[in-house]
């Protein structure tokens, strides 16, 4: 994907101007947000996706029983008022009264224990690993329930407040499973009014919200999503006045995309990882040279990463020797092995591992283009030649966990919870989703540590056991952390919108100018 020309953009900036003005007003009087992205939702149901579109759409239009606050990370009442440890491994939450789902049904305590039974039973959710602590949930009446923890997890109240949305009971048996998803029912600020399960989400403001919520009620009445193909797509609408916001625009448009007067367009690190992941287990074939820990170590020489972050990121990127964000509660760049840029040492290391010529492999990747041609290169450039496969989102998660990709080039956003516990686990952990979970020989160690760093409430104990899977996975070569992702945004000069580091646009806390 070719960053658009800067005569193309300022054709298209002159046919935005000339009804630039209509436009705006016209949004502002019918009081509309429009939001394009290049994120194509399959189910908009949060148990039921992974994709961060997915995450955006659940915190506009349900809520958790806890809230974070994006300005200091504090936790807050939300659909529970208060909360205290019964003992280690128990919370107890007091409910809210009076709090209407989007159908008009009453919240209470049978709706958080359904949810919390559906997130450890129904084999469809997509990311199990984030519910793994809890052991179950009890109702001690209509607005006391119990969250019982199979273990000791310091990082529970991040899990609840940014990955445990609550749903209606009674509305989802009501309907079924399937009419649910189309039509999604929650107590968030905005109510999901129209899923076409193609390329638009349509959401409006919920007048029926409690008060004295810490979201607030939205200032803008609808927000309109439409969903496109690819990142070009996106920009030509925000600048030909089809979209008043837009992200993950192409890096190299953003300064020509703030030069047109009516868009503001900036960047902001988000807590995002690009990732390479290697199949160290040879799922896709035990003679799989990536098996071997000095292929490993030579990929990881292959690539400038330093290069990548600056030239392609941009935007302040970072490179993390160590496969967390750094601000993570245990992520330890200290222990970590640091991997320089070398090709020399790489086709040394090669040559030692039986391959003086290189070999073939694939690397399925859902990036921008530039970044997976680029890792091509490098890789090209020490003699491994890797076919790219570029799909969608869904259909590189599904060849990962079917064990059919060898290189996995992505990213992990953690969920936006800013604890090693909600990054390392979706890798070293058994769950599908990793590779060296699956090598018995190499990853057992691993998987212990990573278990042993999420079960304790000393912190430094869970330092201690964070510190040294972070080690054996650097040693070993399993995961390689790219750089840091920098979000770019666009949107109108007449919206007031605000970006926050865990890459959660809060559409409820915009407003018209």
């Amino acid at each position: 994907m070719r960053p658009m020309s800067w005569i193309k953009t300022l054709a298209l900036a002159a046919t935005a101007l000339s009804s630039l003005a209509g436009a705006a007003q016209a949004q502002k009087s019918a009081d509309t947000l429009r939001v394009v992205w290049w994120d194509q939702l399959v189910n908009v149901n949060p148990y039921y996706n992974q994709l961060r579109a997915g995450i955006v759409v659940a915190h506009q239009s349900f809520d958790g029983l806890v809230y974070r606050d994006p300005e200091t990370f504090a936790i807050k009442p939300l659909l529970a008022t208060s909360w205290k440890y019964v003992d280690p491994t128990t919370l107890e939450f007091a409910l809210r009264k009076g709090v209407k789902f989007h159908d008009g049904s009453d919240f209470s305590a049978d709706d958080v224990v359904y949810t919390i039974n559906l997130a450890l039973t129904d084999k469809q959710v997509s990311v199990p690993s984030n519910y793994s602590y809890i052991a179950g949930a009890t109702k001690i009446d209509d607005y006391t329930v119990q969250i019982k923890l199979k273990r000791v997890f310091p990082a529970a109240l991040e899990f609840l407040s940014m990955v445990t949305p609550i749903i209606p009971k009674a509305y989802r048996e009501k309907v079924g499973s399937d009419a649910y998803d189309k039509k999604p029912v929650g107590a968030g600020p905005y109510m999901i009014t129209r899923v076409d399960g193609v390329n638009e989400i349509d959401m409006e403001r919920f007048e029926g919200y409690y008060t004295d919520s810490p979201k607030g009620k939205p200032a803008i009445r609808k927000v309109v999503i439409h969903e496109v193909v690819d990142a070009s797509t996106a920009q030509n609408e925000i600048v030909g006045n089809k979209a008043d916001w837009t992200w993950n625009v192409v890096p190299d448009n953003v300064a020509n995309l703030a030069a047109l007067p009516f868009l503001n367009s900036l960047r902001a690190e988000s807590m995002r990882v690009n990732l390479l992941n290697l199949d160290a287990a040879g799922r896709t074939g035990a003679d799989n040279p990536l098996t071997k820990q000095k292929v490993r170590q030579a990929i990881f020489h292959a690539i400038d990463r330093e290069s990548m972050a600056k030239n392609l990121m941009q935007g302040g990127s970072r490179v993390p020797d160590a496969p967390c964000y750094p601000t993570q509660f245990g992520c330890d760049a200290k222990a970590a092995v640091h991997y320089d840029y070398n090709p020399g040492k790489a086709k040394q290391l090669l040559a030692e591992a039986g391959y003086p010529n290189g070999f073939d492999t694939e690397i399925t990747s859902y990036l921008l283009p530039q970044f997976e041609g680029a890792v091509q290169g490098y890789l090209k450039a020490v003699g491994i030649n890797a076919k790219i496969s570029h799909l969608q989102v869904q259909a590189v998660i599904q060849r990962v966990q079917e064990g059919k990709s060898q290189l996995d080039l992505g990213n992990w956003g953690s969920y936006s919870v800013n604890d090693v516990s909600a990054f390392l686990p979706q890798y070293f952990s058994g769950a599908q989703d990793g590779f060296s979970t699956n090598d018995e020989t190499h990853s057992a160690e691993v998987q212990s540590l990573v278990k042993a760093g999420s079960a304790s409430t000393d912190p430094e104990e869970r330092k201690k056991n964070y510190s040294a899977a972070i080690k054996k996975i650097t040693e070993q070569a399993y995961l390689l952390p790219m750089f840091t992702s920098v979000v770019t945004y666009a949107y109108r000069k007449e919206l007031n919108f605000k970006t926050w580091p865990d890459e959660l646009p809060r559409y409820y806390l915009s407003s018209w100018k």
